[in-house]
């Protein structure tokens, strides 16, 4: 399995705060939007980058990669 280096690591940890700022974002703007069609795209699209947020912690969390 692939070791990452601290570096790498920040990296992917920049990542997921990007991926949690862009979810949060995506969530407030459709709060914001009377259309119901774009509230709902909008929605899913937050889903989607909730859900690679929970998968890359998962990964993560579970595993040392570290070098």
């Amino acid at each position: 399995m692939t070791h990452l280096t601290t570096k790498e690591l920040a990296f992917v940890e920049d990542e997921i705060r990007a991926e949690e700022i862009t979810a949060k974002t995506m969530n407030w703007c459709a709060s914001q939007c009377k259309d119901q069609e774009l509230r709902k795209t909008l929605e899913q699209m937050a889903e989607s980058h909730q859900l690679k947020i929970a998968s890359l912690s998962q990964y993560f969390n579970q595993t040392n990669h570290i070098q």
